[in-house]
């Protein structure tokens, strides 16, 4: 584990480039049965008959993904626990990267036919689900709508001193009572004979037909309201790496962390749809551009998204560059 505050310029670039990377197979899972990697100007035929998904929560994902796993690269008591698995595209494709994926599916592997197979078979008959499931390496239930991811982290701590678990929530997730009598844990293991857990809530203002409650809070009432559970609460703002990093070890001293990850929802993806604002809103939550196939103006909107990421900076056709 790197515990340091601080972080190189190559690294942080490093960090960005992976997003990147797992931004763009996320978006691709959701969308395309050919022309993975853009070779020619999309077509409809390229993309899937039915668009079944989540996108607003992924890039949050991705980013604290990348970040946790850098800060406890090499630590083997480190586990992570994801409350959002209905963002599971975003998940798999940091699987994927890592060559975990392919340990439990020789297909899954990390160049053009491993993309092509996971991005083909993502929420697809006979392929890969479109919420985290047991198939998953690691993935023991499938997610956060219920709340337990919380509950599930701090079991698994119990009875294991020295182990680290960081829990990602959704703010959608934390309006459940399972999730909130969750905190209550805090009080409960502490003490030398059990591990920690790490919350990490990502607040990106929005569940799937309208806004959070903690996102309309002021920011002083979410402190207070955190710190009445008993942590420390830390917040992030945006994507900064260096931001990122610096929380993450500050967090790491503090004896009973929580973090508020504040990020805007659908980031990255097209702004506005026939004239309704997309990010950073509620019609990100699932799939922006529903009509991508039989619609050339959402196609096109498909394709300059997909562009945005520049995704041959990242993949020469062969292997990874990141």
């Amino acid at each position: 584990m790197n515990s340091s505050v601080g972080i190189s310029f190559q690294n942080a670039e490093a960090l960005l480039r992976r997003i990147r990377a797992t931004d763009y197979l996320t978006v691709a899972q959701l969308f395309l049965i050919d022309n993975f990697l853009l070779s020619r100007p999309l077509e409809p035929e390229d993309i899937k008959p039915r668009l079944l998904g989540h996108w607003g929560t992924c890039h949050g994902i991705n980013v604290a993904y990348a970040h946790l796993r850098r800060f406890y690269q090499g630590d083997d008591n480190f586990q992570f626990v994801l409350g959002p698995g209905h963002g599971f595209p975003a998940l798999q494709a940091n699987l994927f990267i890592d060559g975990e994926l392919e340990t439990i599916d020789p297909k899954a592997t990390r160049d053009l036919n491993g993309i092509i197979y996971i991005c083909k078979h993502f929420s697809f008959p006979g392929g890969f689900p479109s919420h985290s499931s047991p198939l998953t390496p690691g993935v023991i239930t499938e997610g956060g709508e219920l709340g337990y991811a919380l509950g599930a982290a701090y079991g698994a701590v119990l009875g294991h001193p020295g182990k680290t678990v960081a829990v990602l929530l959704g703010d959608g997730e934390f309006e459940t009572g399972s999730a909130l009598a969750s905190l209550n844990f805090n009080y409960l293991l502490g003490g030398d004979s059990n591990g920690r857990a790490l919350p990490i809530l990502s607040v990106n203002g929005y569940k799937i037909s309208g806004p959070t409650v903690f996102a309309r809070k002021s920011e002083r009432e979410q402190m207070e309201m955190i710190r009445g559970f008993g942590f420390e609460p830390f917040v992030i703002k945006g994507d900064s790496p260096e931001t990122f990093q610096r929380v993450l070890g500050a967090a790491h001293l503090a004896e009973h962390p929580f973090i508020i990850f504040k990020n805007e929802k659908g980031y990255g993806g097209p702004f506005e749809v026939g004239g309704k604002r997309v990010s950073g809103n509620f019609l990100a939550h699932q799939i922006p551009l529903p009509l991508a196939k039989s619609d050339p103006e959402q196609l096109n909107l498909l394709e300059n998204w997909l562009k945005s990421y520049h995704f041959e900076e990242l993949f020469d056709g062969k292997e990874f560059k990141i």
